[in-house]
């Protein structure tokens, strides 16, 4: 009996065309009792599976029938809450509204684009189609009366015919020319290399000088001392002209005669290696390891007229300012000191400034060619500084810390920048643009410290003497095509209206 009925039950579950007992009512049947509160309807069938026959061509509807009857159809509200309408009665909705657009006479007529036209500008201010962002070409449009267009800052006016953005000079990152430097002294305190006004490149090795011709690439070895012992420790050639002295170890300084090729006369008043020369004119000034500066006077016999006694240590820096006011000395005492010139060629024995920020020894000192009295100097290891002075005030104009030690400074005349070599750590040659001495770029080439720092005639070239045995030249301050352009075209004027003249 048990059995029997246990058979009962299950073939009374497994039917599906009766209704579940005791089961939740459907969400559809929950949601149509909210909006419609009353009696729910009695003997609902369960939901039939839907018609996927193509045959037919209407959306079922429900029909009503007697208490207790099924309900034929799927409910409107069986897929959710909102009322979807079928596809085919949108495509027919939005065909009719593009045909009534279409044949309506009003939609482009000017009245209505009139009011379109005022209805934007009383909402917005300005007329929605003539408010652009960026107006290619004419003026910017005028705000109208009353409002600010804060838009005006991004319009670009039309350029003129033939105009173009100026673009960045290009400095090569390579050197244009290594020449071999066999048995340089790796010696920071002294001056071997040196660029003369005819294009000559004097360099010292060891105990000769030679020549080297930027324009035919010739060298020529111009001495050699008798003495093994004694080295060559400083070069410098005149400003204008084929003279060149040599400073040696012996405490001497020679004269010679580069066009001739010919010895001129030899000047004793130092007891110690002459490390670094500077010409003013024929004045030649002399920086020793005593701390002594010596002035010569190359016309006369009596060649020494001045001492200048302002350095405890060694000088490896001197140079004369362009317009021969000033002279400018750095030594291994880490002090920068200027001395005025006499008439008689000579100077004072007390410097007029002296700069003491340096805490290292100050082997860079360097004249700006278009401010005559702003000096730059560097610092060696200890210091890594470059700062740029006003000799006339004393005061500190800039100082920017290179992290690296600075072995020479130049100053570019095509350019408002100077240039510097370094040494440890960096090994680079690095251009600053002046006043704000920041980077413009870094040359990177040497594989040792750099010594020193010599300028081309023309301003163009830059040659570099590193502790790695190689002179490197590098073409990195060529003019601007279009200032060279103007250059040329005065100086032929110039050259007509001489000719004129004559």
């Amino acid at each position: 009996m048990v059995q029997v009925l246990l058979e009962a039950d299950l073939h009374g579950l497994l039917k599906l065309d009766t209704l579940i007992p005791n089961v939740p009512p459907a969400r559809w049947q929950r949601k149509a009792k909210e909006r419609c509160p009353g009696p729910s309807p009695v003997g609902l069938s369960p939901m039939k599976p839907a018609n996927r026959s193509h045959s037919s061509s209407k959306t079922p509807s429900t029909t009503a029938g007697k208490s207790g009857s099924k309900i034929q159809s799927t409910p409107k509200k069986a897929g959710g809450d909102c009322y979807i309408p079928n596809c085919s009665t949108m495509q027919m909705e939005m065909a009719n509204f593009l045909l009534s657009k279409e044949n309506d006479p009003a939609e482009d007529s000017p009245t209505k684009k009139e009011q379109q036209k005022a209805w934007a500008v009383n909402r917005n201010g300005f007329d929605v189609e003539e408010a652009k962002i960026l107006h290619l070409r004419g003026k910017p449009q005028n705000a109208p009366e009353g409002c600010q267009n804060s838009l005006k800052v991004l319009y670009s006016q039309k350029m003129a015919p033939g105009s173009s953005r100026k673009n960045s000079r290009y400095i090569p990152s390579k050197p244009d020319r290594v020449l071999d430097a066999p048995e340089m002294f790796n010696d920071y305190y002294l001056n071997l290399i040196d660029w003369s006004s005819q294009n000559f490149l004097a360099v010292a090795l060891d105990n000769a000088v030679y020549l080297w011709n930027h324009a035919t690439r010739e060298i020529i070895l111009l001495l050699q001392m008798e003495h093994q012992d004694v080295y060559i420790s400083s070069a410098s050639w005149i400003k204008e002209g084929d003279y060149v002295a040599v400073g040696t170890s012996s405490a001497e300084i020679q004269l010679w005669d580069v066009e001739q090729q010919k010895y001129l006369r030899t000047m004793t008043s130092h007891c110690a290696p002459v490390g670094t020369l500077s010409w003013n004119s024929c004045i030649l000034s002399s920086g020793a390891r005593t701390g002594h500066i010596h002035h010569h006077d190359v016309r006369v016999a009596e060649h020494h007229v001045a001492t200048l006694a302002g350095h405890t240590q060694e000088v490896c820096g001197l140079r004369w300012s362009l317009d021969g006011h000033y002279l400018a000395s750095g030594g291994n005492d880490s002090l920068a000191n200027v001395w005025p010139c006499t008439q008689g060629g000579g100077g004072d024995f007390a410097p007029v400034q002296t700069f003491t920020q340096h805490q290292g020894a100050v082997k860079a000192v360097a004249w700006c060619p278009w401010q005559m009295n702003v000096l730059a100097t560097g610092g060696g290891t200890s210091d890594r500084h470059i700062r740029i002075w006003n000799v006339c005030s004393g005061a500190c104009l800039s100082a920017v810390d290179t992290c690296s030690q600075v072995t020479f400074i130049l100053w570019s005349t095509n350019y408002k920048e100077l240039i510097s070599g370094h040494g440890f750590a960096q090994n680079q040659l690095v251009i600053w643009k002046y006043p704000r001495m920041n980077k413009v770029a870094e040359l990177q080439g040497h594989t040792d410290r750099i010594l020193i720092l010599t300028m081309s005639p023309d301003s163009t070239s830059v040659a570099s003497a590193a502790a790695d045995e190689t002179v490197q030249v590098w073409s990195c301050l060529e003019m601007d095509p279009i200032k060279k352009k103007k250059e040329k075209a005065n100086s032929a004027k110039s050259s007509i209206l001489h000719q004129s003249i004559r």
